[in-house]
């Protein structure tokens, strides 16, 4: 896959803000996106309302319920308020994904208080798992009971919405040296089937946990075979993939297709290459909720690029 050099300007932060970049507008809590016709764009929290949305749904990621050290003491607490900062919405979404890493451990009592918090926001949620909620003593059987209703293999799943195809995949069940991601033939095969009849008009929205592009592979920030998966919708005019797993923002635009990674609601982790690994990353009181977020997203009918705006739970 190659970068447009042109469309990129590293910023302190390491993320490129050029071309594509240049539309964020940086404001807060929450991605919103709109659907309407088919082409995916995004506005602010503050803007998302100015004008009637035909279509809306939310994603959250890396709740991490179970975790309780400094970091975050409290993983429910910030959960709950992300979910919160969504039942506040002048438009309810019509559902909410979530890219992963429910639970801490595994256990059955982290995704019993995850299920409590989480149904409060009274909209469908769609699940992919993180390599958190697989470390059961029979890997995602637990995330598979409780969530896996309508996928296939580990938890693969597509369905569709307002004339956009969502894909769900799972790259955690198989990780590979480094910790990268993977997809297995088997789901990349499923990939290929289920995309095989849709025109290439049709926007995709791809959801899961580790990013599918190599964000910094010496932390298994990437997944190995996430360049086939892309293949597998290389003629598709718009392609949207949102991950988790870093616990930060980062974008960027590869052709037609847009990269988005969301904040966590438990704890932020360092910026790639910033610290001599990766991992829960303690921060000043008082400064924790200012580095976890919400993606709120409204598709509406629009021409120009993807303008992506994402904000903490507070600042």
């Amino acid at each position: 896959m190659r970068h447009d050099d042109e469309n990129r300007r590293p910023g302190e932060d390491g993320v490129d803000r050029r071309g594509f970049l240049d539309c964020m507008r940086w404001a807060g809590a929450g991605l919103i996106w709109t659907a309407g016709g088919g082409l995916p764009r995004s506005v602010g929290l503050a803007n998302a309302f100015a004008e009637p949305a035909a279509f809306s749904f939310a994603q959250i990621s890396d709740s991490h319920i179970g975790f309780s050290k400094a970091a975050n003491p409290d993983a429910r607490a910030t959960l709950a308020q992300a979910i919160d900062r969504i039942r506040a919405l002048p438009q309810k979404p019509d559902f909410m994904l979530h890219t992963g890493d429910v639970t801490h451990l595994s256990r059955a009592q982290e995704f019993d208080d995850a299920d409590a918090i989480i149904k409060a926001a009274g909209i469908p949620v769609f699940f992919v798992p993180g390599e958190h909620d697989f470390i059961d003593d029979e890997p995602g059987r637990l995330f598979l009971a409780r969530y896996g209703e309508g996928s296939s293999g580990l938890g693969w799943r597509s369905f569709d919405a307002r004339g956009l195809h969502f894909i769900g995949l799972v790259n955690v069940a198989n990780l590979q040296g480094g910790g990268l991601g993977a997809l297995g033939a088997e789901q990349l095969d499923w990939l290929r089937r289920d995309v095989a009849g849709l025109p290439s008009s049709t926007p995709i929205v791809v959801f899961a946990h580790i990013p599918l592009w190599t964000v910094y592979p010496d932390w298994g920030w990437g997944t190995a075979d996430g360049a086939a998966a892309l293949a597998a919708l290389g003629r598709f005019g718009s392609v949207t993939v949102l991950n988790g797993h870093i616990h930060q923002v980062m974008q960027k635009v590869e052709g037609r297709v847009a990269f988005h990674t969301a904040r966590s609601t438990a704890f932020p982790q360092p910026a790639p290459g910033s610290a001599p690994s990766p991992g829960p990353m303690l921060l000043p009181a008082g400064e924790l909720r200012k580095s976890l977020g919400v993606a709120t997203v409204t598709f509406s009918r629009a021409d120009e690029p993807l303008a992506i705006v994402d904000a903490p739970l507070a600042g």
